[in-house]
């Protein structure tokens, strides 16, 4: 489908409420979600809202104390890591917000209005990591580090490419293409960097770290099933969309990140102690699994089980109904995390 979508006007007096399409449909612009045409993004709208949080919540002293401790490599790592998890989490937050403007189900325009803004949330939470450890000179140099790596503008443009293009073109067969590579950077682009920070936990190093990227981490996993979804439909709604070829994108397209994971996993983490760059490259392909098999896809690599199941250890907080801020001991409720949003898919 070539055609160009055009922007959705903000009211339709003479179309339904209720959508009759997630693009290209009829709908007035109101929002009723107790009549939208899938009922299911109410329920997905509402553990969105559950999950709210704000980077301030974590007290960063414990961190801060520790800091002088880590090695030369690991504090290396852990300011590229921040700003490269943080320059993919930039990209998000205008994207997501463009999608309103040509999607035509309002229940879903919500949705990627608050994807938006957690992935601001989740913008502001690396700036806030590091303006607790090192100066701003130091901040701006590792950004503009971030900007000119060669291994990261490799790992980007498979996105940036997908991005732009709808951006410039903004054609179904284009959002279908965003969409996917959408998945690729929140559901298979981020491991890396998270298994560097929850490495450090695991012994005992920058606990406050881990807690906000596990919280990350959380939203992240949603929002790769949420676009999951969004495909599944786009393709049922256009079914001239539910092509081979289609199919031979997606594959093509998470296999690509998952080698591009890999080679950014073997620049940042190959000194890193405690972690095997073999049981992280298995554990790559089991996420890429889950992603697919989220698709109503098979699997493209063997099935097995989680390789690195040490990881799983640092979500053990995240899973119950309630849990205590470990350095607060205040109390907070979150929605309990379950096989379609939580994580089992670590």
């Amino acid at each position: 489908m070539n055609q160009v979508l055009t922007k959705i006007k903000l009211l339709n007096p003479a179309f339904p409420n209720k959508s009759t399409g997630i693009i290209n449909g009829q709908s007035s612009g109101l929002l009723n979600w107790n009549d939208i045409a899938y009922p299911q993004m109410y329920d997905y709208y509402q553990t969105l809202l559950s999950n709210f949080w704000k980077a301030q919540e974590i007290n960063m002293q414990d961190d801060i104390k520790q800091w002088d401790l880590l090695s030369p490599v690991e504090q290396d790592v852990f300011l590229r890591v921040n700003t490269q998890l943080a320059s993919l989490d930039s990209l998000q937050t205008p994207t997501m917000s463009q999608l309103m403007d040509y999607v035509t189900d309002s229940s879903f325009k919500a949705i990627f209005a608050v994807i938006s803004q957690q992935e601001a949330v989740h913008n502001e939470s690396y700036s806030y990591i590091l303006s607790s450890l090192v100066p701003l000179s130091e901040q701006n140099a590792r950004f503009n580090q971030a900007k000119s790596d060669p291994i990261v503008q490799k790992r980007n443009s498979l996105i940036l490419d997908a991005y732009e293009s709808f951006r410039n073109h903004p054609t179904p067969q284009n959002l279908f293409k965003l969409a996917v590579n959408s998945i690729n950077l929140e559901g298979i682009y981020f491991y890396a960097g998270f298994a560097f920070f929850y490495n450090l936990a695991r012994r005992q190093k920058m606990l406050k770290t881990s807690t906000m990227i596990s919280y990350i981490q959380r939203d992240e996993m949603q929002h790769a099933y949420f676009i999951s979804q969004f495909i599944r439909i786009l393709l049922t709604e256009n079914p001239e969309m539910n092509s081979k070829e289609n199919i031979d994108y997606i594959h093509q397209s998470i296999s690509q990140a998952v080698e591009l994971e890999k080679e950014w996993a073997y620049v940042i983490l190959q000194e890193i102690e405690g972690i095997d760059l073999q049981e992280f490259n298995g554990y790559v392909e089991y996420l890429a699994n889950k992603r697919l098999r989220q698709l109503g896809l098979q699997n493209l690599y063997e099935d097995r089980d989680n390789p690195m199941p040490w990881i799983h250890v640092f979500s053990d907080e995240m899973i119950n109904d309630t849990k205590s801020d470990f350095f607060e001991q205040k109390s907070r409720t979150y929605s309990k995390v379950t096989q379609s949003n939580g994580f089992d898919e670590l």
